[in-house]
């Protein structure tokens, strides 16, 4: 295996246009969040969180098909960091260390709004589990998560590894973060620390990889 990765490919800058895009999408997913936190998702209508988003609801309906499809820009904002990190990773680190790092720094609260921000996770995750389209949400989430984590795995093994073992790697990553948010959700334990989601995710994430690291770690050293 390669320990020399290839430059990561450089993200096309957004237009103006993409970007208020962007923006709004993360306007009505923050405000949905936050109805679903207070009123929970079958006391919230369409209506309410175009309100509470300021925008028209024919805007709301541009953007996504229902009210749980709403939060999806909220859920996937951590992937789309976690995977930067793992881009990021200085050449020549193996992959499951790389994996590990770039989960525990993402999913760290290092300041209140990081804190504020799992809590709102862990609101979404509790009343997903009574509303089978919200969690169907989730999982389309971490889904699209782990497809566009596969070219990143696949880079950092390097051109010599198995393509098997760098999407078992990414399906296993993506699996490890998704059931410790889970996990952690259930419990009333905090965002940093024992039972915390950086904690749990480097957990399930050893557990899952177990076997495949002295395949992913061939010529590291």
């Amino acid at each position: 295996m390669s320990s020399q990765p290839s430059p990561a490919p450089e993200t096309p800058a957004l237009s103006l246009t993409e970007r208020r895009k962007a923006a709004t999408q993360l306007d009505i997913a923050r405000a949905a969040s936050e109805l679903f936190t207070e009123y929970g998702p079958d006391g919230t209508t369409a209506e309410d969180i175009a309100r509470r988003a300021g925008v028209a609801l024919r805007t709301f309906y541009r953007y996504f098909r229902n009210k749980q499809d709403a939060v999806g820009p909220l859920l996937a904002a951590g992937g789309d960091r976690w995977r930067a990190l793992l881009a990021a990773t200085e050449p020549g680190t193996a992959l499951p260390e790389a994996l590990e790092k770039a989960i525990e720094e993402s999913l760290s609260a290092p300041d209140e709004h990081a804190a504020e921000g799992f809590q709102q996770t862990r609101a979404l995750l509790r009343a997903a589990v009574d509303d089978p389209a919200l969690r169907a949400v989730w999982y389309r989430v971490n889904q699209e998560s782990e497809e566009r984590l596969i070219p990143v795995v696949a880079r950092l093994a390097g051109p010599d590894a198995d393509p098997l073992e760098a999407r078992l790697a990414a399906a296993a990553a993506t699996a490890a973060i998704r059931i410790a948010l889970e996990s952690w959700a259930e419990t009333d334990a905090t965002a940093g620390g024992p039972g915390s989601p950086a904690e749990l995710a480097v957990r399930c994430l050893r557990q899952l990889m177990g076997g495949m690291r002295p395949l992913l770690a061939e010529g590291e050293a």
